[in-house]
């Protein structure tokens, strides 16, 4: 699991569950459940900091804190 802040939303435009991930640009996913949101939000954050990586762009240092393993 990740340390990034995840917002996660309703969405009737989508009918679907949103997640933004604020502090990596771009980062967001969707999901029938919230739960499903939440664990699509996981996967894209990896993809996310692995392409960053390999672009060799900055990653920038999560602000938030683990409230739960």
């Amino acid at each position: 699991m990740s340390k990034y802040e995840v917002i996660i939303y309703w969405s009737a435009d989508d009918d679907a569950y949103v997640a933004e991930v604020p502090e990596l640009p771009g980062c967001m996913a969707d999901g029938a459940s919230y739960q499903e949101a939440l664990a699509n939000a996981e996967l894209v954050i990896q993809e996310w900091l692995e392409t960053a990586k390999e672009l060799e762009r900055p990653i920038p240092e999560p602000k938030g804190k683990l409230i739960y393993a």
